[in-house]
């Protein structure tokens, strides 16, 4: 498997693990086995990816576009939520609550990063720590960005 197929895989994880497995198996109309398997770093599934209208339908219930976002970062492609209706989901906040939660967040990547390089190794679980505190980071700049598009500062 590539480089490209395990980031890709990565990704996949965090979507149906932030659904729920449950809950992404109502969506899609998969098992657990096949959504597990699109997901595996096991050799015999590397070539096995999820397919995009499954993508679509689980990124629709998630709280954040996981696979979309690592294509995107595979191109250097920045997103940008357009949904300005979904105020529900989105903080109502201003630009300095916005810089607060931006501290907040990155100083427990930080602290979570210190963590996992006491014993100079990163494993497994704390990459996975890392990586979901670094996809919040990127939640917390796109809720800034969009303050900032709107004029709430």
């Amino acid at each position: 498997m590539t480089d490209i197929g395990a980031y890709l895989k990565k990704h996949t994880e965090a979507l149906v693990k932030d659904v729920g497995i449950e809950t992404a198996c109502q969506i899609t109309g998969k098992s657990k086995a096949t959504l597990g398997r699109y997901y595996s770093d096991n050799p015999e599934h590397a070539d096995r990816f999820m397919p995009v209208d499954a993508v679509a339908r689980l990124e629709d219930n998630s709280s954040f576009p996981h696979v979309t976002s690592a294509l995107a970062d595979l191109r250097n492609i920045t997103l940008s939520y357009n949904d300005r209706s979904d105020n529900a989901q989105r903080g109502n906040g201003n630009v300095n609550s916005d810089v607060i939660a931006l501290s907040q967040r990155f100083a427990t990547l930080m602290s979570e990063y210190q963590t996992a390089m006491e014993d100079g190794i990163i494993t497994v679980n704390e990459a996975k720590r890392l990586l979901r505190e670094t996809v919040l980071l990127q939640q917390v700049l796109l809720e800034m960005k969009l303050h900032l598009d709107e004029g709430k500062g």
